[in-house]
């Protein structure tokens, strides 16, 4: 425990760690309170892309915890930060939530749906409005080599009563199923994340813990 004297920064995971799908979990909400009226420095970080820093503020609202949009990370956030640096106005093909397309555009990255364009990305993230039209678009993308990335590698989202839904693992697993490839993840445990946080908090990582729930993300 005395390596905790030593964490100016603290990064939650949300879905099983702070809540289960509309249910704050006990305990949580006195941990955060503690933590904003510290001198320490925290951040919600979500490998769940589904929605954007926006939607999960007003989600942690709900539930009674009131935290500004600028302590909200998503897996999306960093994908759309990894497609700026590598390349120079990129054209994306992303399979993902109307949310999610809403934030990519909104970072000035461009979309498109038409297959025949000259495509410089296949996004792959988890996406709950997930049709044939788009896996199949995404699979024949994939076999045509365009650069294949996906935002999180979770198998399932938790939610309350000890159920789950389909996450972006899951589809990956599919798509390699149906291709033989694997795309680049950009989420937890890809150290991407933590890069990002030492550049926005100027941290050293040894001063930055990770919370979370699941260990081949979270921790590993």
């Amino acid at each position: 425990m005395k390596n905790l004297d030593y964490i100016s920064c603290f990064l939650l995971d949300m879905d099983g760690t702070v809540y289960l799908g509309n249910e704050l979990i006990k305990g949580a909400d006195r941990f955060i309170d503690l933590l904003m009226n510290s001198k320490r420095e925290f951040f919600f970080f979500t490998n769940n892309s589904s929605k954007n820093p926006g939607n999960y503020r007003s989600k942690l609202e709900k539930m009674g915890i009131r935290i500004p949009e600028s302590r909200i990370i998503t897996s999306g956030d960093l994908t759309i930060d990894y497609l700026k640096k590598e390349s120079e106005n990129p054209l994306v093909y992303l399979v993902g939530t109307p949310f999610l397309e809403e934030q990519f555009i909104s970072n000035g990255i461009r979309l498109t749906r038409d297959i025949s364009e000259k495509i410089d990305y296949l996004v792959l993230s988890f996406d709950t409005t997930l049709n044939y039209r788009k896996i199949w678009d995404a699979h024949e993308l994939i076999l045509r080599g365009i650069r294949y990335i996906a935002t999180n590698p979770d198998f399932v989202c938790p939610l309350e009563g000890g159920k789950s839904m389909p996450d972006c693992g899951s589809m990956i697993s599919l798509l390699k199923t149906s291709t033989g490839r694997e795309p680049y993840i950009i989420g937890k445990p890809n150290t991407l994340v933590i890069d990002y946080i030492e550049k926005k908090t100027g941290l050293k990582r040894n001063e930055i813990a990770i919370v979370g729930d699941r260990l081949y993300t979270d921790i590993q």
